[in-house]
């Protein structure tokens, strides 16, 4: 089969490969939409998490199942599914304990792209199919399925790392396409005021639908300088990370209120220590908690958040910027996502 891979570090290129085998409990399936990530410009360019040699890319999209293994209950080849990202092996020890993204080791539930073979490729194995994959239902169309596989689901993590409450006021840094779904995901969670850093009118346009209040630039001084004026002194209740580096940590803290959390769902691609300023943090005493966690993958998240889809409660469709048609054009979808022109958010490929 034909793949789209990462040669090595700041190298990809379409090889040839075996089929994936599949396993009693796995699936087979062909993919008939597909999407570029800003994670796999990172895994690539940047060396995020290492070499890398001829792994096929990518870990979002839908397509149809080609092949179950002999366990599996409740797919058959030809039924139309989603999946997350995240594909971890619900049997592990770290999944009894709450952790299920990190079965195996940390981050070892993300898999495709990262461990194993991911979806830009004619066929791609889903582990524990019965776990991992949902159908996807009629309403909902291939190209909003595949922002389903990783967009929703980790923007959504940030607000529940954030632990959002009704009436507090939030700083998302970055409204990317996973910004953006984590302020559609706190203003779900009743926050009442959702301050978003970001440049890209587009960007700006879909955070305003999503229910953003206020902007600010990085390229007009330094964010917590601006979040601490606007909010009159008083700084904000969560924080939501989805973009930035190292250093945006540090602005995080600076802004926040005493007891107020902050959200990671950022891959950090380059850096090697983040620095929380000491006497911002209260010297160690100001119940400022970071979380930083991978996002929870499995047939039941998909489905709960694929349902917000279908009974019309959030709408993705602005997410999609740019539509590719042909499995050849995943390469230039995913260049473009490199790129990032001025009118990107995301873009999907039907295959």
């Amino acid at each position: 089969m034909k793949g789209l891979a990462m040669l090595g570090i700041g190298k990809i290129g379409w090889i040839e490969k075996e089929r994936p085998v599949c396993g009693p409990l796995d699936a087979v399936v062909r993919p008939i939409a597909l999407a570029p990530c800003t994670s796999d410009v990172h895994t690539v360019w940047e060396g995020a998490i290492g070499e890398r040699n001829n792994l096929i890319l990518g870990h979002e999209g839908c397509g149809i199942v080609e092949e179950v293994g002999e366990l599996v209950k409740d797919f058959k080849p030809g039924d139309k599914v989603m999946f997350a990202a995240i594909t971890p092996d619900w049997l592990s020890l770290e999944a009894q304990g709450g952790y299920s993204m990190h079965s195996g080791g940390m981050l070892a539930g993300w898999k495709f792209s990262n461990i194993e073979d991911g979806v830009f490729s004619e066929f791609f194995r889903v582990n524990q199919a019965d776990a991992n994959l949902a159908h996807l239902p009629d309403s909902i169309s291939p190209a909003e399925a595949c922002m389903l596989s990783d967009m929703v689901p980790t923007g959504f993590h940030g607000a529940e790392l954030a632990d959002i409450q009704f009436g507090d006021t939030v700083l998302v840094i970055g409204i990317g396409p996973v910004g953006l779904m984590s302020v559609a995901a706190a203003n779900m969670r009743g926050a009442s005021r959702i301050i978003c850093v970001g440049t890209r009118q587009v960007c700006i346009d879909a955070a305003k639908g999503y229910g953003a209040t206020d902007f600010i630039s990085y390229r007009q001084g330094p964010i917590d300088e601006q979040v601490i004026k606007i909010t009159g002194g008083k700084g904000v209740d969560r924080v939501i990370i989805a973009g930035g580096g190292v250093e945006t940590f540090e602005a995080a803290i600076n802004c926040l209120k005493p007891g107020g959390k902050i959200g990671n769902v950022n891959y950090l691609g380059s850096g090697d220590y983040i620095n929380i300023p000491r006497l911002e943090w209260g010297v160690g005493m100001g119940h400022k908690q970071i979380n930083g966690g991978l996002m929870p993958g499995g047939r039941l998240r998909v489905e709960k958040l694929a349902s917000l889809v279908e009974y019309g409660k959030l709408d993705v469709k602005p997410l999609i910027t740019h539509e590719f048609h042909g499995f050849e054009s995943v390469e230039e979808a995913l260049l473009l996502m490199k790129d990032k022109p001025a009118d990107l958010i995301k873009p999907v490929v039907m295959v």
